[in-house]
């Protein structure tokens, strides 16, 4: 019991860090509901679980290498800065708090997803993380425990991303529209953070 416990906060704890995902789940919540929120979130765990599928298989390598790590940073930069501007001007057309979009779950999945699989920071992090605790847990147990820790750790991420998914939607039914808008230029804003830190990895990769 002890250790699925651990998994599980292992789970949440990975999932805590503002990032990306939590800054797009919250920008998504804002603008059009819990579901398109989710949906953020469950593009960014599918994501995870390519990596952590690649990383068990031992074929996370080829994602490390210079020149796909320069690619992803690159890509990365490209999609977060344009998800972040397109959050900006979306702030400016908060009217109220029943504020819809025409937008599919589809696209709020996809968002999520291509965030998560195009970011060497998540491909290291997972490696770093779920790499270490790997090989710790089947230096102790059999595979059948691992599959069944490993699924214990994405209810974690799963309880976080219901947690973010309501926080953001509750966000939107509760604040006036200009406090709509002050989070959504904040989240566009954190996304761009992310985007030009991605863009100056990418730069140091090509140049140094």
């Amino acid at each position: 019991m002890y250790i699925m416990l651990s998994f599980l906060l292992l789970g949440l704890s990975l999932s805590a860090p503002i990032g990306p995902i939590n800054a797009a789940m919250l920008d998504r919540g804002i603008k059009r509901g819990f579901t398109h929120a989710w949906m953020v979130g469950v593009g960014g765990m599918f994501a995870d679980v390519i990596l952590i599928i690649l990383i068990y298989f031992g074929l996370v390598h080829f994602l490390t290498t210079p020149f796909m790590k320069t690619f992803l940073w690159l890509f990365g930069c490209f999609i977060l800065l344009y998800s972040g501007i397109e959050s900006l001007i979306g702030a400016g057309k908060l009217k109220d708090a029943s504020h819809s979009s025409e937008e599919s779950l589809t696209r709020s999945f996809f968002t999520g997803f291509i965030m998560a699989i195009s970011s060497p920071l998540s491909i290291l992090f997972w490696l770093g993380i779920y790499g270490s605790v790997l090989a710790e847990t089947v230096a102790k147990y059999d595979r059948n425990h691992v599959l069944l820790y490993t699924g214990i750790m994405f209810v974690g991420i799963i309880l976080w991303d219901l947690v973010m998914a309501s926080l953001a939607s509750g966000f939107r039914k509760f604040l006036a529209p200009r406090g709509l808008s002050a989070i959504s230029i904040v989240s566009g804003l954190s996304l761009i953070g992310f985007g030009l830190h991605f863009g100056l990895k990418a730069f140091q990769a090509l140049f140094a």
